[in-house]
């Protein structure tokens, strides 16, 4: 969590919705974004923050974990910058979860 008074180093701003807060702006709006598909019957539901094991000792929480209305699903992350780190993750996700599609939301 960033200190108060000290700027985020990619300018995101913590925000907080129904409870949760959310790393960036651009994240809570997927949120409200997936309340509302929701809501219409476009999917069935969604989870926030689930946490995937992709090595002993390395953890990846992307932002969302999505079921369609047909039963398909997928992971979410919301990006506005891909970081070194982001893609090795990237990378150890698609080779233990091949499976399971993880989409990138900017």
């Amino acid at each position: 969590m960033a200190r108060a008074g000290k700027a985020s180093k990619y300018n995101n701003k913590k925000t907080e919705v129904d409870g949760h807060v959310f790393d960036s702006k651009a994240e809570a709006r997927r949120y409200n974004e997936l309340k509302l598909l929701q809501a219409a019957g476009e999917i069935i539901g969604f989870t926030i923050q689930p946490s995937f094991v992709l090595e002993e000792g390395i953890r990846y929480r992307p932002d969302f974990m999505i079921c369609g209305k047909d039963g398909q699903i997928w992971v979410e992350d919301v990006k506005g910058v891909e970081t070194k780190d982001f893609k090795i993750k990237k990378k150890l996700w698609e080779a233990k979860f091949p499976w399971l599609e993880l989409r990138i939301v900017k």
